[in-house]
């Protein structure tokens, strides 16, 4: 009986590693979709949010490689309602200080009033700003380093590490005396 039960288990085991590869390699930022509930225009301040947490150099930034829809995707499926909100809040809040302190949206400031901006907000002594800037960047920082541009050129990521190389001259290997 407990033959049946683990052969049972070993198949189904086997056939998930199977398609597992299939399953795996079929993930794209496109893949994953627009997130529901998200304006357009929550969506570009995200983007230009994240952009500026990790721009462009010679390598891709934030926006480049769609970190916001990773961060819509994370505080929608794994945080509650409190942190949904706070995060919904926090974006009103930034177009809003952004409008206060340069008369003008995030979206339209440059690097430098972005930076200073985050940076007010990450030492506030509102804890809902300060819990907003928090987020948004550990998440980012996540989102990025967890793409496939950080983990393949970056840190040389390699699913499977080494290799097997059969063709191996047997010259250079020493005889063993025979005793």
């Amino acid at each position: 009986m407990k033959r049946r039960t683990a052969l049972k288990s070993l198949s189904v085991a086997v056939g998930g590693l199977v398609s597992l590869p299939a399953w795996a390699t079929q993930w794209t930022p496109e893949s994953i979709g627009a997130n529901a509930g998200v304006t357009a225009a929550d969506d570009a301040l995200l983007a230009e949010i994240v952009e500026t947490i990790i721009p462009e150099t010679t390598s891709p930034g934030a926006k480049t490689l769609n970190v916001h829809r990773f961060v819509y995707r994370m505080i929608n499926d794994c945080y509650g309602e409190p942190v949904q909100t706070v995060f919904q809040q926090g974006l009103l809040k930034t177009d809003e200080l952004a409008q206060q302190a340069y008369s003008k949206p995030f979206a339209a400031c440059d690097k430098t009033q972005r930076t200073d901006l985050l940076v007010k907000m990450a030492a506030s002594a509102n804890p809902a700003e300060k819990q907003f800037a928090d987020l948004v960047k550990g998440l980012t920082i996540r989102g990025y380093t967890n793409s496939e541009y950080y983990m393949v050129n970056v840190l040389k990521y390699n699913m499977a590490p080494g290799y097997f190389h059969g063709c191996v001259p047997v010259s250079s290997l020493t005889p063993v005396s025979a005793k």
